[in-house]
């Protein structure tokens, strides 16, 4: 099972009502076809009434094993259905990667 195939099927324990599981490992310095940064933007009602750093334990709970393995990178948007509707706006956009030997000039 691929890596992002995985990812989604855990997340989907939350019931969301939007979920995009984003790869942009190739926007960073990896093999071609790897697996190894991601993107989240999930809205669920799981996410009612918990802060931030509650709302992201939750996602990294439930992504133990890829985080332990495969996943070095992930990037967490959790909303609720009411704080996604009132936005303006889609997820934030990544900024780009200046690790891995990338120099940040362009």
């Amino acid at each position: 099972m691929k890596v992002q195939d995985s990812i989604e099927a855990k997340l989907a324990s939350c019931s969301p009502t939007h979920l995009e599981v984003i790869n942009e490992s190739s926007q960073h310095n990896v093999p071609v076809d790897s697996e190894t940064h991601f993107k989240v933007v999930m809205v669920s009602d799981e996410f009612a009434g918990k802060r931030k750093v509650a709302r992201h334990r939750l996602i990294y709970g439930l992504l133990r094993d890829e985080l332990a393995g495969p996943v070095h990178a992930l990037s967490l948007h959790v909303y609720t259905p009411q704080e996604w509707a009132g936005r303006a706006a889609p997820a934030p956009a990544s900024p780009p990667c200046l690790g891995g030997g990338a120099s940040g000039s362009n």
